[in-house]
Parts: C-alpha cells; structure tokens; sequence
C-alpha cells in the first residue's frame, strides 16, 4: 500500500512541475522530481529509453517481452 502511495504522490509532482513548466513559472522544487519505474516503482537504476529500472529490463529481455532486446553472447 505505501508503494502504491509513493507512485501516486510522484504522479502528482510531476504533473504540478509540468503544469509549472508549460506555464513559464518556474517549479519551486525541480530537484525533488525524479523517475520512477513504471512496473515495480524502483527509483534507482532508472534507464529513461525504455522508462523501467535496470532489474525489469533484465527480466523482460531475458523472458523475449521486449521486442528487438537479446541477451549478447560471444
């Protein structure tokens, strides 16, 4: 339950910074933003091209869920 509130209250400051932002204001605390991972809410390890952490990536790539990802070999 507290993930869930932890996503829902960076959902909420990432629209007020957007809102702040397309309005030509600046945001009052622009450091406090920050990405989260869309499937387990992981903070750290956070790679902005596909919008999930390090660990999920590992995990759909090696299952075949991401389309174009394979795991290297040599």
């Amino acid at each position: 339950m507290a993930r869930i509130a932890l996503i829902n209250k960076q959902k909420a400051q990432l629209a007020d910074y957007l809102r702040a932002k397309a309005a030509g204001r600046k945001p009052k605390f622009p450091t406090r933003i920050y990405n989260r991972c869309q499937l387990c809410a992981r903070r750290h390890g956070y790679m902005r091209i596909f919008g999930i952490c390090r660990i999920c990536f590992r995990e759909l790539a090696s299952n075949g869920d991401m389309p174009g990802i394979t795991k290297s070999s040599w």
